[in-house]
């Protein structure tokens, strides 16, 4: 082994030797406030009858939270106060959602009902969102152009009896001026068509215009198969979009369901 290499290999293990010693110590000072940190939360459980049924322990400065709640947003919750308490390192949520038992067909009707109402208004028509609810456990994707109606959706969904659990692939739409015009060049051309002009009085916005990078894609649910033709061929009319997906679903046409 030459001088060089000699040198390189005691270097290295200098600082592995350095970075062990470090996230021993780390460990260590972690541990020191162990008991600390299992009072303040403990006190803080307590003082929240929604708590009632949560226990934690703590090692290494490490929450570990067990028990039950009778909502998911009660299991966020209890991990985000255990989260602010000093000297956390980190939480181990694995509190189980108690509450009823409600059969998945009946939640996800539930569900997508009040999705359908989420950011009623000017900016549901840029918002979509889809869900497969399966042993309580609920899937949502879609996307969103601002994040608020994201937030509003999952607030919705955490919220709900009988959610046991929640899978969040909801995007947010990248910013841009050109698709911001694209949206509502879009949005005039259907929502201004004699045919289509009726889902501009629904609240729910049945024609969801979702917009990326020049992209066009339409979702939601229209009275017929010519509403769903015309929709299409209004987007494809619009100058600016490099593509458009015509992925609106007919009403009553179980071979025209999405997938979820």
């Amino acid at each position: 082994m030459t001088a060089r290499s000699f040198l390189k290999a005691a270097g290295a293990l200098l600082a592995v030797g350095l970075l062990s010693a470090t996230l021993v110590a780390q460990t260590a000072a972690a541990a020191r406030y162990d008991n600390q940190i299992q009072t303040k939360v403990g006190q803080k459980l307590a003082a929240k009858k929604q708590f009632a049924g949560v226990k934690s322990s703590v090692e290494d400065g490490i929450v570990t939270l067990t028990g039950t709640v009778d909502l998911y947003q009660r299991k966020l919750d209890a991990a985000k106060l255990a989260r602010k308490t000093a000297n956390v390192q980190g939480v181990r949520n694995l509190i189980t959602v108690a509450g009823p038992n409600v059969p998945d067909e009946q939640l996800e009707t539930k569900l997508a009902r009040k999705l359908s109402f989420v950011r009623t208004g000017y900016d549901s028509t840029f918002d979509y969102f889809a869900l497969n609810v399966k042993d309580g456990v609920v899937t949502v994707e879609g996307q969103d152009r601002t994040g608020v109606g994201r937030d509003e959706a999952l607030a919705d969904i955490y919220n709900m009896p009988g959610v046991k659990d929640v899978v969040n692939n909801i995007g947010v739409e990248p910013v841009s001026q050109f698709d911001d015009g694209l949206r509502l060049r879009t949005a005039r051309a259907i929502y201004r068509d004699p045919v289509l002009s009726k889902y501009a009085i629904d609240p729910a916005r049945p024609i969801r215009i979702i917009v990326a990078n020049g992209h066009v894609t339409l979702y939601g649910v229209v009275d017929n198969g010519m509403d769903k033709t015309v929709a299409g061929l209004r987007a494809n009319q619009i100058p600016g979009a490099f593509t458009v997906d015509n992925e609106l679903v007919v009403k009553g046409n179980p071979a025209d369901q999405p997938g979820m």
